[in-house]
């Protein structure tokens, strides 16, 4: 019945555009698949972005990220976390596990509570499965009535793996919807808060990040591009951070690898941001 549906709005989608939206919903491709996506992506990523080669650093990113990753409630997938080398204050989930920060938003956050708010939002992001419904709208779109043959048959193809992988690494199916970004941050808050930390940690970041974008707006394009404004997401989360007072805010660990990233050279491609010093980051009050 499920499959018999989606195929109507198949149809439906490819022919006048109707039903696309709930397309996006049925998150027809499997677990399997959207792993296998996310490593070609994730391969595609690598040879296009420099990626911070830090035992110190990658060791206690995952640290972070797999403590909250466990109060996902989500699939059962192979999460990794990687900071890639540039000081653009950004960071993106994609399918099937793996979450990337860029340094610039590592440098900028203040207190480890406000790092683990960005990962709790990305991996949010993965387990409510937000990159499978993009994918089948864009495979839809891109492959037509191929699409369709892959679904009546279960069988996506190496071909169409590699398309959807080639569409995330590019960014064409990054931007998630409103209701995903909503979606994300009520579920990172809740990771966030279960996994001990200060749920003030995500609003905070927020308002750092719109401060940022007043003074230096080039450090923080990529972010907007594919992220709703700070204020719409502050003033979402505000209530449910006010009920969930308390926990970590920051600790020794983080703020050592903040300094080793910041005494980092400069990356090649990113010497242009040199000039732009970062809004300075002060430790937020208990």
């Amino acid at each position: 019945m499920r499959r018999g549906l989606a195929c109507v709005l198949l149809v439906s989608c490819l022919v006048s555009g109707a039903g696309c939206e709930r397309v996006r919903r049925l998150r027809l491709l499997t677990l399997e698949q959207e792993v296998a996506i996310g490593a070609e992506a994730l391969a595609e990523v690598r040879r296009d972005l420099p990626i911070v080669d830090d035992v110190e650093v990658s060791a206690y990113l995952a640290a972070i990220g797999n403590r909250l990753a466990a109060q996902s409630g989500g699939p059962d997938y192979p999460y990794s976390f990687a900071v890639v080398d540039s000081t653009a204050v950004n960071a993106f989930a994609l399918p099937g596990g793996p979450v990337l920060v860029h340094r610039g938003i590592v440098e900028a956050a203040a207190t480890e509570a406000q790092l683990a708010g960005v990962l709790a939002h990305e991996i949010a992001h993965i387990s409510r499965r937000h990159a499978a419904g993009q994918m089948t709208t864009s495979l839809a779109a891109h492959l037509g009535l191929g699409f369709l043959g892959a679904v009546l048959g279960n069988d996506l193809g190496a071909s169409a793996a590699r398309m959807a992988a080639s569409l995330m690494a590019n960014g064409i199916t990054q931007k998630f919807s409103r209701d995903d970004e909503r979606d994300a941050d009520s579920e990172g808050l809740r990771m966030l808060t279960a996994a001990g930390w200060d749920a003030r940690g995500m609003t905070e970041l927020l308002e750092l990040l719109r401060r940022e974008a007043d003074a230096h707006p080039t450090r923080v394009e990529r972010f907007f591009a594919s992220h709703p404004a700070p204020d719409e997401r502050v003033a979402s989360l505000r209530e449910a951070v006010h009920r969930h007072r308390g926990g970590r805010q920051d600790s020794p660990r983080f703020q050592a690898v903040r300094r080793r990233l910041q005494q980092r050279p400069a990356p090649v491609n990113s010497r242009a941001d040199a000039a732009h010093a970062p809004v300075s980051a002060e430790a937020p009050r208990p």
